[in-house]
């Protein structure tokens, strides 16, 4: 009987990111990116050139003419639940485009302009992206060619924002796509920050002869987690013990000191993690 609660909360939460991601995205395209003759990545990016060189046409109207064959795509090759959300999302943010009209930010200096805009865009891309769908264009491109063909993701936004940049300097001038390379860089920060999150979390592995006495550190004076792991020294042959955990970026000094304070001879790798899920079960285990 809960199931269908969870799920209902689940599709209230992902339509809320939808909405208010498209929102905020349309708030400082209107306001700030369109106003200033920028230009953006994808498909946003195609849609403000047509409106610049054929006005009679909104921004989200020509948005949503574009991801017509994206989408049709897209229903082939992905899940129903993610073009479903997608669905919504392309209607919701074409609707709120034209609809939208907030006053225009007064700056004379294209790069705050170009800043701003960043921010303001990069945060709604980033509060869609946080649900379980995308608000179209180039999500869906990049998704069913990283399926079908191979090619990453990466690969695809580069390339096609590239294009698009390209091809806004030869119509609109070659100066504002300069200044627009600011903002997709800008942008694109921003939206990394708000996917993974501003408290990043650090990725811990420990290689020590006295292990249990830094799982015990671990567990009862920094009060996280951990996981054990057996392996094998490559050269010497000899059995190695490993440590996992992840800690945030203000843990991450305690850890290493109190590390070194057990075993100044152990090992320490840290690695960035883009995203951590899930719950902690138990104290600590051994594989």
């Amino acid at each position: 009987m809960k199931k269908p609660e969870l799920d209902f909360r689940s599709l209230l939460s992902n339509l809320f990111l939808i909405s208010a991601g498209s929102i905020i995205f349309v708030m400082g395209m209107n306001s700030v990116l369109v106003p200033h003759r920028l230009l953006s990545g994808g498909v946003v990016g195609i849609a403000i050139i047509l409106h610049y060189t054929m006005p009679f046409l909104s921004v989200g109207a020509y948005y949503f003419l574009l991801n017509i064959p994206l989408f049709l795509l897209g229903w082939y090759y992905l899940s129903f639940r993610f073009m479903a959300y997608t669905a919504y999302g392309m209607l919701i943010f074409s609707l709120l485009a034209s609809l939208i009209r907030p006053p225009v930010l007064p700056m004379d200096d294209p790069i705050l302009a170009a800043l701003m805009a960043g921010v303001i865009c990069g945060t709604g891309a980033g509060i869609v992206l946080r649900s379980l769908g995308s608000a179209g264009g180039l999500d869906v491109l990049a998704i069913v060619l990283n399926r079908r063909l191979g090619i990453r993701m990466g690969v695809v936004y580069t390339l096609c924002n590239a294009l698009v940049l390209i091809g806004g300097g030869f119509f609109i001038g070659m100066e504002q796509a300069l200044y627009s390379i600011i903002y997709v860089y800008t942008s694109s920060r921003v939206l990394d920050a708000v996917v993974a999150g501003f408290n990043r979390r650090k990725l811990v592995l420990i290689i020590s002869a006295r292990w249990q006495e830094i799982v015990d550190f671990i567990l009862h004076r920094i009060h996280r987690g951990a996981t054990v792991f057996r392996g094998i020294g490559a050269y010497t042959g000899e059995e190695r013990t490993l440590i996992m955990t992840v800690t945030t970026m203000t843990e991450l000094p305690r850890i290493k000191e109190g590390i070194f304070s057990v075993d100044p001879e152990a090992f320490i790798v840290i690695n960035e993690t883009l995203e951590v899920l899930g719950k902690r079960h138990g104290r600590y285990k051994v594989y």
